[in-house]
């Protein structure tokens, strides 16, 4: 499975946190209560931001469960402090393919930040299939849907449009369906595959738009994100090297000038079991 170093991480975190679809989060507190949930397995746990973020809107006493196959993130996970909210925290070093699907088994709420987009359909129906088996939730936030939007800063000034975005997003696109070691990646349709897996089960779902809305002041992180893109297109379109290294340098130039907002899109996706009667 693809690996993300920390630093990324940590420069994403604070945007993640910002950008989750707040109707969704009512209706998983609403119902992690009225079910009387408390055991939550974290899959592809990376640096424990989901673990972060969530334990506030669930509540007390919460088991959880973190799955992560990188040595270096199981290792600052095993060494990190406990929220206040979790009842307790245990660290798995494990394959999503192996050790993450078995855990499923044993816990009333999958979730995972940043994922589905990355997983085969293959996998992603074999995830369904285990929670149906174990009739747990599903939470899935921040799915990449495949929308790069520039424009102009909140002065007024208007970003003029670079006639490349449009072909370095197609490109990212086509980059987000390759192999990340889980088969050929549902990329940026993960959302809507995702969603029809889990009524195909039986479960009622609900999905919310979670976009990273990113200004100047998120500079360093669309700086990163600029270097990812440049990276993919190039993977993807070899032929048009000279464009895409041309585009790279005028978006550079345009997080250089700050007066800018970036609109990248992601979903967020609750799927919940039917009660038992």
């Amino acid at each position: 499975m693809e690996t993300f170093d920390a630093d990324w991480l940590a420069l994403r975190e604070p945007v993640d946190h910002r950008s989750r679809a707040e109707p969704l989060l009512t209706l998983l507190g609403d119902a992690w209560r009225a079910r009387g949930w408390s055991r939550v397995l974290d899959l592809g746990s990376g640096a424990g931001s989901n673990l972060r973020f969530l334990t506030p809107h669930l509540h007390a006493g919460q088991q959880w469960l973190l799955v992560d196959h990188d040595l270096d993130h199981v290792r600052a996970l095993r060494s990190a402090t406990v929220p206040a909210s979790a009842q307790s925290v245990t660290v798995m070093r494990g394959d999503l393919a192996h050790e993450g699907l078995a855990a499923v088994a044993r816990v009333d709420l999958v979730t995972a930040s940043a994922l589905l987009d990355l997983v085969s359909e293959g996998w992603l129906n074999r995830l369904v299939d285990a929670c149906a088996d174990a009739r747990c939730g599903a939470y899935f936030a921040l799915s990449y849907d495949g929308e790069i939007r520039w424009s102009g800063g909140e002065s007024g000034d208007r970003e003029q449009p670079d006639l490349d975005d449009a072909m370095v997003r197609e490109a990212v696109n086509g980059h987000q369906k390759g192999d990340k070691d889980l088969g050929a990646a549902l990329g940026p349709g993960a959302g809507t595959v995702a969603e029809r897996l889990f009524r195909t089960a039986g479960y009622q779902t609900w999905q919310g738009p979670s976009p990273w809305q990113l200004s100047g002041a998120d500079a360093l992180l669309v700086g990163r994100l600029i270097d990812g893109w440049e990276a993919a297109a190039v993977e993807v379109a070899p032929s048009e090297v000279p464009r895409i290294r041309a585009w790279a340098a005028r978006r550079r130039e345009t997080v250089a000038r700050g007066r800018f907002t970036l609109k990248v899109g992601h979903g967020d996706l609750l799927a919940l079991p039917p009660e038992r009667q």
